[in-house]
């Protein structure tokens, strides 16, 4: 195999998720031999390149993505920037060609990033989304977002095809009508057995205002409870900045094993119902407690579903109350799924001449 070909890694910006689950597939590719060059823009480029320092890394034109205050808009808000979300994507494209036509990059995984793809190229998309909820506008997101997914060589979805898995209806479609490939769940975590020291880890993630608006909630419920916390602010910045108040213990963000050893030392974890964050709790087979972000369907839906199947407890953000989570002991937590990811043989798409 010619390992001197490059791929270039580029997550979305939405939240830190995207970028975080990037991290165990950018490891999978430099074991292989392969280079790497990483894109995106924000907190989610600074996080992959502090994570990976030594690899090239470009920023790419912003999604632009923001939460209104109210969860009921949040559809809304999302439905007026269209505008500019297709003049990112046709931006996306022309820095992307650029690349392939000076001969700079070999193949291209895209994490949700819809404008990271090239004909001339194999070009990977990954999403547990094929079906997007947008609650009465559902079929019609759905089918737009397959429609794109249709137009990259490959779909990998991280999470298992059988029953039971982690996506439920959203990485799962009844007919599918392009071909798609299960990896299993993405972490970049390991569980290890290691002394308590924090009864709560509060991990804050998403796009602004709703991950202030979930902190100043935290810090007034946690403030005085005689709980050891450990909140993380989800706020990728220059340097990493710690301070205590009371039983708290505040820091910024933390990189992959710093966090890795953080929840580990966790009774247990507060956090949004993220897809990523799922993933690594169930790596870590973890109790939790979640919040989904107000008006994000699929943050919603998650934590429904989790909450259903007896696995983890959750409520809507304005009615979190530090007494609720008293009833995470009733909840079985998040096991793991072996992870089942034969990168080797995923990469093979790459070599094709």
């Amino acid at each position: 195999m010619s390992n001197t070909k490059t791929i270039l890694v580029a997550p979305l910006h939405w939240g830190l998720g995207h970028a975080t689950r990037c991290i165990p597939i950018i490891r999978a590719l430099l074991e292989q031999g392969y280079r790497v060059m990483i894109a995106s823009d924000g907190a989610a480029l600074l996080l992959l390149q502090k994570e990976f320092p030594q690899l090239p890394s470009l920023e790419l034109p912003s999604y632009d993505i923001t939460y209104p205050k109210k969860g009921a808009h949040f559809k809304w808000s999302i439905l007026s920037k269209l505008p500019h979300l297709q003049k990112t994507i046709s931006e996306e494209k022309k820095v992307i060609g650029a690349l392939v036509a000076e001969g700079r990059i070999d193949g291209l995984i895209s994490d949700n990033r819809l404008g990271v793809r090239n004909k001339n190229i194999p070009s990977v998309f990954i999403t547990h989304q094929l079906n997007v909820l947008s609650g009465d506008t559902t079929y019609f997101s759905s089918k737009l977002h397959q429609k794109t997914i249709k137009k990259f060589t490959a779909c990998w979805v991280p999470d298992v095809a059988e029953t039971p898995n982690l996506s439920g209806k959203l990485g799962h479609l009844k007919n599918l009508k392009f071909p798609v490939t299960y990896i299993g769940p993405l972490s970049r975590m390991q569980k290890k057995d290691v002394p308590i020291v924090y009864d709560i880890l509060a991990l804050l993630s998403g796009p602004e205002p709703q991950r202030s608006l979930l902190e100043e909630l935290l810090l007034s419920e946690f403030q005085g409870s005689g709980k050891r916390v450990l909140l993380i602010q989800g706020k990728v910045e220059a340097r990493q900045k710690r301070k205590t108040i009371g039983n708290l213990e505040i820091v910024n963000y933390m990189n992959a094993s710093e966090l890795e050893t953080a929840i580990n030392k966790s009774e247990v974890v507060v956090s949004r119902s993220g897809y990523t964050t799922i993933m690594d709790l169930a790596a870590l087979q973890k109790k939790a407690f979640f919040i989904p972000t107000p008006g994000q369907y699929e943050q919603e839906y998650l934590a429904k579903r989790l909450k259903e199947q007896g696995l983890v407890p959750s409520c809507k953000q304005k009615r979190f109350t530090v007494e609720k989570l008293l009833k995470i002991p009733f909840y079985k937590g998040l096991q793991e799924f072996n992870p089942t990811a034969n990168f080797k043989e995923l990469f093979r798409l790459f070599e094709r001449e």
